[in-house]
């Protein structure tokens, strides 16, 4: 799942601050001063030489703890750990590695609940999102890892008899392509799934034998960090996970470009993409790119009641997964003539009727964007859309309540051509778009229309005129009459969607360097 992104990285409060110890009670009328968090580095806390600055509830705008201002010193700290540690945990037996990453997933299935409240205070995501998506998708992933640690990492290839030549003599060579770690490799993650995005790159760059150092989203690394002595406590070798957290963009910069990293494992924008792809490129490192999307959902004319109704609640998804913060979603909603109308009337009704709100009380289905700054830049485009022409039929203005926080409503915008901006480039809230079709080609040429190309989904009575019509879409991955995701299947994107796939056996292939071996 891709979250996902590090589409605003705005600097916080600074404060100079020293790692707290026990002091008198606070006086009366005043809370407790916000923990200061220091780095994860060598299994160990790391005091920030550049002080720390404050993480924001983005529901109460109240804050929730301090975050260590990383630097390129920090960096370099984590990166020389990581080295020294690789070599040794690459040697490890794969059962040995297999039953760590096993012992992490079982840590974080009885003791993720604890993290649970820090989490949904840094990320602002609702209880069910928090609570349900999170801790436990982590452990999944980790388990999941474990298996992959013992999957065979060699591909024997066929004798092929070989002529001499000024080379070499002549004979019968046996060979084979084997999976070897790629060292260390930096883990830059998003601000939506901070620790399943975390999970989904630490877990099979592990199991591989690779150490990391993570980079953690400015705007909620706090319980990234706190899994640092968890990992340890389930068996793994200190050094092998590192995260340096920072305000802003330098260090993540400096992660990129430190020369003794061989590979970036990044989620977040194309916009940081192409500047991160740049920086690595000058020491050839490899990279695995998960970024931005456009999702377009299909509703073709062939698609009975049913499945209407269950594209419905697919498209309605957008406004109520973490508030539309997350790259897979279906902000386009593409529906034949026939029955746009009548969809288009039943979203607005869907809209209308979700709950904004507290994100830690039930029944909230909509919480608030991660920052002021994201909530103003979702709103700048929504009044773009107003100024283009298009209808607001949902949404599009500020919800009176909460009095605090960075809500966005439900917002579906008719109206709208394929060449406006609100149709092309992503928004990151809860924002939906519905277009008109024709036919076919009209509408495999609006859902090519973006510069994405990561998730696609096709609502059809015919499976197969579906699958047909996948095969047109330029998107890594297509969903057919539903928008959940199979865990195993290869996730990444088509054109300035990302670079390279990693999920399931393929997330391992993605953290390794194939090397043959010819006799």
């Amino acid at each position: 799942m891709t979250e996902r992104h590090a589409h605003v990285t705005e600097r916080g409060t600074h404060v100079t601050t020293t790692p707290r110890t026990p002091t008198a009670p606070p006086a009366p009328g005043t809370g407790p001063a916000p923990r200061a968090h220091q780095h994860w580095i060598d299994g160990s806390w790391h005091q920030p030489a550049a002080g720390h600055y404050e993480i924001t509830n983005p529901a109460t705008e109240e804050p929730v703890g301090l975050a260590p201002e990383g630097g390129a010193d920090d960096i370099d700290a984590a990166v020389r750990a990581a080295r020294a540690a690789q070599e040794a945990w690459a040697a490890t037996a794969p059962e040995e590695r297999s039953a760590v990453l096993d012992r992490v997933a079982t840590l974080l299935a009885e003791r993720g609940r604890d993290l649970v409240p820090l989490l949904q205070a840094e990320t602002g995501a609702t209880m069910k999102v928090a609570r349900g998506m999170q801790m436990p998708t982590a452990a999944d992933r980790f388990r999941r890892y474990a298996r992959g640690a013992l999957e065979p990492d060699t591909v024997p290839l066929a004798p092929q008899p070989v002529k001499a030549s000024a080379l070499a003599p002549g004979g019968l060579l046996g060979a084979a392509a084997v999976r070897r770690p790629v060292g260390v490799v930096g883990c830059v993650t998003s601000y939506n799934f901070p620790v399943v995005n975390l999970a989904g790159k630490v877990a099979p760059a592990l199991a591989m034998g690779n150490a990391v150092v993570c980079k953690p989203a400015p705007q909620d690394p706090l319980t990234c960090l706190e899994l640092g002595p968890l990992l340890q406590e389930a068996g793994l070798p200190d050094g092998l996970y590192n995260v340096v957290t920072g305000s802003g963009a330098a260090t993540g910069e400096a992660l990129v470009a430190h020369p003794d990293v061989d590979m970036i494992s990044f989620t977040g924008s194309t916009s940081v993409g192409k500047k991160i792809a740049e920086s690595a490129a000058r020491t050839m490192k490899r990279t695995l790119m998960e970024l931005g999307g456009k999702g377009a959902a299909l509703i073709m004319e062939d698609a009975g009641e049913s499945i209407r109704s269950a594209a419905l609640g697919s498209v309605a998804s957008t406004w109520a997964f973490h508030s539309g913060q997350i790259c897979t979603a279906p902000t386009r909603v593409l529906v034949h003539h026939s029955h746009y109308d009548e969809f288009v009337t039943a979203l607005s009704q869907y809209a209308a009727s979700m709950r904004v709100g507290d994100p830690t009380e039930e029944g909230t289905l909509v919480g608030p964007l991660i920052s002021a700054a994201q909530r103003d830049r979702v709103e700048a485009y929504v009044q773009g859309a107003r100024d283009q022409g298009a209808k607001i039929l949902a949404g599009g203005e500020r919800p009176a309540a909460p009095a605090t926080g960075f809500y966005v409503a439900p917002t579906l915008i008719a109206g709208v051509t394929p060449e406006m901006t609100v149709a092309r480039e992503e928004l990151f809230g809860p924002v939906v778009v519905a277009l008109p079709f024709e036919d076919d080609d009209e509408a495999v040429r609006i859902a090519n229309g973006t510069p994405y190309g990561l998730y696609d989904y096709v609502f059809s009575g015919d499976a197969g005129r579906a699958w047909r019509l996948a095969g047109r879409l330029r998107s890594g991955n297509v969903g057919i009459n539903t928008v959940q995701r199979h865990p195993e299947t290869p996730f990444g994107g088509f054109k300035e969607s990302g670079v390279g796939r990693d999920g399931g056996s393929f997330g391992l292939h993605a953290y390794s360097e194939l090397q043959s071996i010819v006799w």
